[in-house]
């Protein structure tokens, strides 16, 4: 029996063309994909093509388009043995992460992939991406799902979505998991870490709860740190602080951060480094943050905590505190004894 995959189509280059008229890439009808990729009827699997009636650049990707495909999984949850989501580089990872967290405990595997050149380019490494991500998709051992989590799929690596990251515009591979192990690689033949897989916890449910009044704001030397006083709203901030989460040790950051948390904002700190973590305590220059009632993001990436709190963030469905909530891993999104 022929596994089915429901491949969603949002945008991106992977689904561009390019108009000879201007010399700009622009999207094509993506109902003739299996013409331009004959190699699709090959599979071993069926795939059915739902596109974005309105092909979205990643850039333009957000909380509403992370919904729309989410509900969207959700209710072909039983006709689909595997979900294929069809995205744009720049803000994939963004996408990966809030599904992860929309999408709990997902027992079918959802897999995004994308590519850096658009499928008519000579070049290209868009049919590589996407043939073998349906292979990833319809991945069944003993009538079950292999991949029960979402991933993201590129240049021969399968990576967790909530730990992935895009490190590089210009080459084909282009994104990394720097604080966790590649999940499958592909070559002469298509591996699989078995042992290194998410495994949901409960029945699957959809969540699609995401509270956006979130700031991300990376510090830098010689700022005006004061400056974030002045924003009025926001309910949460996630802080990108220099290396193991150490920041300006003076007064005035000692009063800025404590008023910021006198108004409730809840203040959650990430590392400026690519690899590695927060570690409090390692150095004076960041006690601040233990005094104050911070909360360490260990090892995630900014996109899967900014994406982990607009979620967790005062949502009805969740009784505990967001501080028990954010240290909690979620859907593998955080080395839990880091």
């Amino acid at each position: 029996m022929k596994r089915k995959v429901l491949l969603i189509y949002t945008g991106g280059t992977i689904g561009m063309e390019k108009d000879y008229t201007t010399g700009s890439l622009v999207p094509f009808d993506f109902s003739t994909i299996f013409k331009r990729i004959p190699e699709m009827n090959l599979l071993e699997c069926e795939v059915s093509v739902h596109p974005f009636e309105n092909p979205v650049d990643s850039s333009d990707m957000g909380p509403q388009e992370w919904r729309m495909i989410a509900e969207w999984i959700h209710k072909n949850y039983d006709a689909f043995d595997g979900f294929l989501i069809l995205h744009g580089t720049d803000t994939m990872s963004y996408t990966a992460s809030a599904l992860s967290f929309m999408l709990k405990n997902l027992g079918k595997p959802v897999i995004l992939t994308g590519s850096q050149l658009p499928i008519g380019d000579l070049r290209t490494d868009a049919k590589e991406n996407l043939l073998t991500s349906l292979y990833y998709a319809s991945l069944y051992e003993n009538d079950e799902p292999v991949i029960k989590e979402v991933a993201v799929y590129f240049e021969y690596k399968l990576l967790r979505g909530n730990r992935s990251l895009k490190y590089s515009a210009e080459f084909f591979d282009a994104y990394q998991s720097p604080n966790y192990p590649i999940l499958g690689q592909s070559g002469v033949h298509l591996n699989i870490e078995k042992d290194l897989l998410w495994k949901p916890k409960g029945d699957f449910e959809l969540d699609i709860y995401l509270n956006e009044k979130v700031i991300f704001y990376r510090i830098f030397p010689g700022m005006n740190f004061e400056s974030l006083l002045e924003f009025k709203t926001p309910e949460a901030i996630v802080l990108q602080v220099f290396g193991s989460g150490t920041i300006f040790n003076n007064e005035k950051t000692q009063n800025v951060l404590q008023e910021l948390r006198n108004r409730g904002i809840e203040i959650i700190v990430i590392s400026q480094c690519v690899s590695g973590g927060i570690s409090f305590g390692k150095y004076s220059n960041s006690n601040i943050f233990t005094k104050i009632g911070a909360i360490s993001g260990k090892d995630m990436t900014a996109e899967a905590a900014i994406t982990k709190v607009m979620h967790i963030l005062n949502n009805p469905k969740y009784d505990k505190t967001f501080s028990e909530l954010f240290s909690e891993n979620i859907s593998g999104e955080v080395t839990e004894d880091f």
